[in-house]
């Protein structure tokens, strides 16, 4: 069973993670993972131009040295930028230090005040110390794009539930640039008919 939406449980077992905001806007904030991306990218971009909206993209820092115009490109049009570690690792699967080292390899060289961790998984010890520096942003609304077992209409369908000051995730990585450059279009129009517009997090 897939969960777009997190138990409400979780705001209370994680409170050093960032799962939603209160506001009494009609806004939500639109998120985009692993990037950035020349293949999706700048659709991505260019399609928030187009709504006049506004995200925040967690990026994988090999990708920044990869593409580094892409980069600015995200900055000079006024998006925020957040700190995806270097090579997107996964806390469980890797020990603190060699995490830590991948999340401050970022920040030498691209500073920011937003982390997301990787795969959305992040040990206790490793929020402490990330937390100190950083919000830690998770989300409220998972559109699971890069789970190709879930269908786009199933996708378009659970939008629906979204509400006022939601965080969602979505990717602007590689291998779902297909999927993306149909699925978006939609996605956006079905958020914008709903009377909800895009923000970036704040920092």
């Amino acid at each position: 069973m897939k969960l777009f939406k997190p138990p409400r449980l979780t705001n209370w077992v994680f409170p050093r993670l960032r799962w939603r905001f209160s506001i009494s806007e009609p806004v939500v904030f639109i998120t985009f993972d692993d990037g950035p991306n020349p293949e999706i990218t700048p659709f991505v971009l260019d399609l928030l131009k187009q709504y006049k909206w506004k995200a925040t993209f967690f990026c994988v820092g090999q990708n920044i040295v990869k593409y580094p115009e892409l980069f600015q490109r995200i900055k000079m049009e006024g998006h925020v930028i957040g700190n995806h570690t270097m090579n997107h690792l996964n806390s469980v699967k890797t020990e603190n230090e060699t995490y830590l080292q991948s999340f401050r390899e970022f920040e030498t060289s691209f500073p920011t005040k937003l982390f997301r961790p990787p795969y959305g998984r992040i040990k206790p010890s490793v929020a402490k110390e990330i937390g100190r520096t950083h919000q830690i942003i998770m989300w409220s609304w998972l559109s699971y794009d890069y789970d190709f077992k879930v269908s786009n209409e199933r996708i378009l369908s659970e939008v629906k539930r979204i509400k006022k000051g939601e965080i969602l995730v979505l990717h602007d990585n590689a291998k779902i640039t297909e999927r993306q450059k149909e699925l978006l279009p939609r996605l956006f129009q079905s958020v914008n008919e709903m009377g909800f517009r895009s923000e970036a997090i704040s920092v």
